[in-house]
């Protein structure tokens, strides 16, 4: 352990100790210590950070992307992508370890349907098939920079896909406000609690239209939700500036009959109700939290004060405090979507800011969505990464509530190995979904405090409910003990 991380131990100690000593939780079968050493997994990504050639390389790019922002409101006075969480407080450059990569990275600017202009990046290998399977990334809301996200589009890329991210309305490098009369539609993508779900919602359909046009039918903005009127002027406009994009510019290589979408935080609950929603969409995977499409949708404030886990007997806490509502909230009106498409949720032990379980929970809490698509028959599952935080598949250099080693990696190999089964139809892909690599990683054995190696959390159970390549279904409710196949019914 580094000396933070002894630190922050020794410091959690005595706040479990002094909130569990003789209480109910002691008795109730809490063990403080192992809880203790728990949460100091969060600090593992630090190590990462705080080496001086990351740090250095962090600034250079901070720097170049401050001075790229203010170069764009000089040549393309019309966009107003305002100083928001990132800007001001610059930690979400992502991983600039992958900035230097020989792929194929197109930046695209499009108009949404409230006139807001969107900017964003399609991705792809150099060499591939002449036709790919295409994935849209949703980004996180408040600190949801697209770049955060980057890890996946390379890794997704670099798995034979198309990818799509882009920085949803009020986010990132993307306009605050839309066109008149339509200013305010989507623009408060940034506020907690007080934001609307429209740029997530909204703008994943917009971002997806976008990726399926085409030289034959180039990208038309929808008409505003709010009045009802159509920015495809501006869109025109600006295309025929040499400023927009009029389609895809790889159009060429995108399958429309074999398209994903994942995200994160708040993309993950649009993501989570698009798949479901868009015809268009044939799997999903959801970066903390996956959840259930229902209509009317709650708001997302009471979604967050819904009970969640005890946090000593008879207390029970917001559900926040741990994890996200399992119905997908502040979703715009409309037709409940029927559940049909394969999902797979990945989260972590924790929130934003870890808090100490004092009494176990219930090990069936984050898989609450998931167990609701397997009762509606559709393959699913739900993985909990031991230690885990909000932060897992959202790379920003952060000390609190930071992130594990390896959960990031995971999140990789799940994500591509869910979208394989489902949109290439890769019989290799189960023993991928199924391998005990993540039980006993020897990089995350060498940096637990407890030398183990295995990523799926002890907290809560990780589970696959699934259709395997011959058939068979395979239901396995503890991948952190470990599941083979076994013969199922059809």
């Amino acid at each position: 352990m580094t000396p933070r991380s002894r630190a922050m131990a020794l410091a959690l100690f005595g706040i479990v100790l002094l909130m569990s000593s003789g209480s109910p939780a002691a008795a109730a079968g809490a063990d403080p210590g192992r809880e203790v050493r728990n949460l100091t997994i969060s600090g593992q990504r630090a190590a990462v950070l705080a080496d001086p050639a990351f740090a250095a390389r962090y600034a250079a790019e901070v720097a170049r992307h401050t001075a790229e922002r203010l170069a764009l409101r000089v040549r393309d006075p019309e966009r107003n992508p305002d100083p928001n969480f990132c800007t001001i407080t610059p930690v979400c450059e992502g991983d600039v370890r992958l900035y230097d990569w020989d792929g194929r990275v197109e930046p695209v600017l499009f108009t949404a349907r409230s006139g807001a202009t969107l900017s964003g990046h399609v991705w792809a290998a150099r060499a591939g098939a002449a036709k790919r399977p295409g994935v849209l990334v949703i980004n996180g809301s408040i600190a949801g920079f697209e770049r955060a996200y980057w890890w996946a589009a390379r890794a997704l890329a670099e798995a034979g896909y198309v990818v799509l991210t882009f920085d949803v309305q009020g986010e990132g490098d993307s306009d605050q406000f839309g066109e008149a009369p339509d200013v305010l539609e989507g623009s408060r993508a940034g506020l907690p609690v007080l934001g609307d779900g429209l740029p997530f919602y909204d703008g994943g359909t917009d971002a997806l239209d976008f990726f399926l046009s085409t030289p034959d039918s180039p990208y038309v903005p929808r008409a505003s939700r709010t009045s009802g009127t159509s920015h495809a002027g501006k869109q025109s406009r600006r295309v025929a500036a040499g400023l927009n994009s009029a389609y895809n510019p790889l159009w060429r290589l995108v399958d429309p009959g074999s398209l994903g979408v994942t995200g994160h935080s708040f993309g993950a609950i649009a993501a989570s109700y698009l798949g479901q929603s868009d015809p268009r969409l044939d799997a999903v995977v959801a970066w903390d939290s996956l959840c259930t499409p229902v209509q009317p949708a709650p708001d997302e404030l009471p979604a967050f004060l819904r009970r969640g886990p005890d946090l000593l007997p008879g207390l029970p806490t917001p559900a926040v405090a741990y994890g996200f509502d399992p119905e997908c909230f502040s979703a715009p009106p409309g037709p409940q979507p029927v559940l049909r498409k394969p999902a797979l949720g990945i989260n972590g032990d924790y929130l934003l800011t870890p808090t100490p379980y004092l009494t176990p929970p219930d090990p069936g809490f984050k898989a609450r969505s998931s167990r609701a698509y397997s009762a509606a028959g559709v393959d699913t599952g739900n993985i909990t990464i031991r230690g885990g935080t909000h932060l897992e598949q959202f790379f920003v250099p952060l000390p609190a509530p930071g992130a594990s080693l390896r959960g990031i990696d995971l999140s990789a190999d799940y994500t591509v190995a869910w979208f394989d089964k489902y949109l290439k139809r890769d019989p290799g892909a189960d023993a991928r979904l199924l391998t005990d690599r993540w039980r006993d990683d020897p990089a995350t054995r060498a940096v637990d405090p407890d030398h183990d190696g295995n990523l799926f959390s002890y907290h809560y159970r990780s589970r696959l409910d699934v259709h395997l390549a011959d058939g068979t279904r395979l239901g396995c409710e503890d991948l952190r003990a470990g599941c083979s196949p076994r013969p199922g019914t059809s």
